[in-house]
C-alpha cells in the first residue's frame, strides 16, 4: 500500500514507529489526530508529511460544520495554523497546506460542499503526483549510478518517506530495476534510527544488497575507497542550493568532498525554497532530548543529564555534486540552474 492513502473519509498512514517490528496501518478521521501524528513521527520524510498535511486539510473540510464559503474558510484557516506547527523544517508542508487554502478560495465556489470536494481532488493530486515525480527523479538519478557501485545512503528516502517509490533510494531502487549490481553502505540514522530500521527494511524487501553501519564509519569507510556514490534526500533546499537535511548529512558532504567522492541530494521541485536565500535562513527543528539519552524507551544515558538534539543540519552547497530532480540532474551554479528547474515544472 502506499505511505499515505486515503479511503473514504479516513486518511491511513503505515505507522513508521513501529517498524520492523510490527506493519501497523493506523486510521485518521480528525485533523487535529493526524496533526499529531505528524509530530510524533508516525509518518515521515518531507513528500509523505506535505501529502499528509493536503489530506488533512481535507478532514478538516470534510468534518467542518459550516454551511456557508466564509465559516468553512475559517475552518480551513484554523486547521492551516495547527497543521504549520507540526514539523517547521520540511518546506513541502507548508506548500501543500497553502495550495489547499488557495483552492478553498477559488472564487469560483459557491456552496462549501464545492470546497469540501475540491480538497479531496487537490490531496489526491497531491499523492498521485508525489509518485509519478519519484518515479522520474529515480530514473534520472540511475543514470548516474554505474553497474557495481557501492552507495552510502543516510536516513530513509525510500517509499516510507514519501507517498511511493522514493527519492534517494528511489534512485537506487530504479538503477537496481534496470539490472545494476549495486551495494548500499546504511548509516543507522541516530537518534531514530531510520537508516537502521526503515531503510534496512525496504532494501531487505526489494532485494538490494546491503550492509547496515554506524554512523561514524561513514568517514572511514568513504576515505578507504570503498564508497563511490553518498546519495541523501533533502527537506528543504534554498536557493543557492543549500541543503536541509536529517543530522549527519553535513558531514557526509565535508568527508565525501575531501575524498573526492561525488555526494547528491535526490529531492522534488517543491523542495526547492526560492524565496530563502542560503540555508541560514531554513528554521532546523529541535526534538526533545529523550530521543537521544533513550533509545526506544530504554535510557541509555544518566539520568537528568542535558542533551542537544537538533533534527536537521544544513549542507552548503559547495559539497554537493549535484542536485537530482524530477526535472534532470542540476549542477552549479545552482541559483540558475535550481530555478530553472522548478520554472521547468510549473510550466509543465
Amino acid at each position: 500500500m502506499r505511505t499515505v492513502d486515503w479511503e473514504q473519509g479516513v486518511v491511513r498512514l503505515i505507522d513508521q514507529r513501529k517498524l520492523p517490528w510490527e506493519f501497523h496501518v493506523a486510521e485518521y478521521r480528525d485533523h487535529r489526530a493526524l496533526a499529531e501524528a505528524i509530530t510524533d513521527m508516525v509518518v515521515r520524510g518531507a513528500p509523505a508529511i506535505g501529502a499528509t498535511a493536503a489530506y488533512g486539510m481535507a478532514l478538516a473540510g470534510l468534518n467542518s460544520q459550516a454551511d456557508t464559503l466564509d465559516s468553512i474558510r475559517a475552518d480551513l484557516q484554523a486547521a492551516a495554523r495547527l497543521l504549520r506547527e507540526t514539523r517547521p523544517t520540511a518546506v513541502n508542508l507548508a506548500r501543500e497546506i497553502e495550495l489547499q487554502l488557495k483552492v478553498a478560495a477559488d472564487p469560483q465556489w459557491t456552496t462549501a460542499d464545492q470546497v469540501r470536494a475540491a480538497l479531496i481532488r487537490e490531496a489526491h493530486a497531491t499523492a498521485d503526483g508525489d509518485v509519478a515525480i519519484n518515479r522520474r527523479m529515480g530514473e534520472h538519478g540511475a543514470n548516474l549510478v554505474s553497474d557495481g557501485d557501492t552507495i552510502l545512503h543516510h536516513c530513509n528516502t525510500g517509499s516510507l518517506a514519501t507517498v511511493d517509490y522514493g527519492t534517494a533510494l528511489g534512485v537506487i531502487r530504479c538503477a537496481h530495476e534496470q539490472g545494476k549490481q549495486v551495494h548500499v553502505l546504511v548509516d543507522e540514522t541516530r537518534p531514530r534510527l531510520q537508516g537502521a530500521r526503515l531503510t534496512a527494511w525496504e532494501l531487505d524487501n526489494l532485494g538490494i544488497p546491503f550492509d547496515l553501519i554506524v554512523d561514524s564509519a561513514a568517514g572511514h569507510l568513504i576515505r578507504s575507497g570503498q564508497v563511490n556514490l553518498v546519495l541523501v534526500g533533502a527537506d528543504r533546499i534554498a536557493a543557492n542550493g543549500d541543503v536541509a537535511n536529517k543530522i549527519g548529512t553535513y558531514q557526509l558532504g565535508v568527508i565525501a568532498r575531501e575524498n573526492g567522492v561525488p555526494m547528491y541530494s535526490v529531492a522534488p521541485t517543491s523542495t526547492v525554497d526560492l524565496a530563502l536565500p542560503s540555508g541560514d535562513d531554513i528554521p532546523i527543528e529541535e526534538r526533545p532530548r529523550e530521543e537521544v539519552t533513550c533509545v526506544f524507551g530504554h535510557r541509555v544515558a544518566p539520568d537528568g543529564i542535558s542533551a542537544r538534539n537538533p533534527a536537521f543540519d544544513v549542507t552548503p552547497h559547495r559539497y554537493l555534486t549535484g542536485i537530482v530532480t524530477e526535472n534532470g540532474v542540476v549542477y552549479p551554479p545552482f541559483e540558475v540552474s535550481l530555478r530553472r528547474a522548478v520554472m521547468e515544472g510549473s510550466s509543465l
